[in-house]
């Protein structure tokens, strides 16, 4: 029996706590009590790891400030200077992960008609721009592809 209440316990705090492990902060940055440049006998690969995620929800001027690496990435993807086809996004994944969907999908109009549908007026989520363009795709599953490109992306230039 007490097996069980502390099972039933388990799963009441797990189901209160994932809303909040969901919810994104505008800008990202490292988590709380972290001080940057501080290593605290944690590795290397756990720092890259850390950074590419703290990235993925930075803004793209901050970003870019400090990984000019992925600038030359998001150029490839686009055509166009990386300030320039990112500057409207409100996070750098963002703008990676869309440039990855129309460039993975042959979006009729590319990035930029991606873009406009995704941050400008009336702005959908990226699996419903995904709809609206290629209807015949799963958009579930290319939103999911293109948010892993454009973490990996992230983790790549940033190690």
């Amino acid at each position: 029996m007490k097996r069980f209440i502390l099972c039933m316990v388990t799963v009441v705090a797990l189901a209160f706590a994932a809303p909040a492990f969901a919810q994104r902060h505008p800008g990202g940055g490292p988590p709380a009590g972290h001080v940057p440049g501080s290593n605290s006998g944690v590795s290397s690969s756990h720092d890259a790891s850390s950074a590419a995620r703290s990235d993925m929800h930075g803004s793209p001027t901050d970003v870019l400030s400090h990984n000019t690496a992925i600038a030359g990435k998001i150029k490839t993807l686009t055509g166009e200077d990386a300030q320039t086809a990112c500057g409207t996004f409100r996070n750098i994944g963002q703008c990676i992960a869309a440039a990855h969907v129309a460039k993975n999908l042959d979006i009729p109009g590319g990035f930029d008609a991606l873009k406009a549908k995704v941050t400008g007026t009336g702005a959908v989520s990226l699996g419903k721009a995904i709809e609206g363009f290629a209807p015949n795709a799963d958009a579930k599953a290319e939103a999911k592809k293109a948010n892993k490109q454009a973490s990996d992306d992230l983790k790549e230039t940033s190690s």
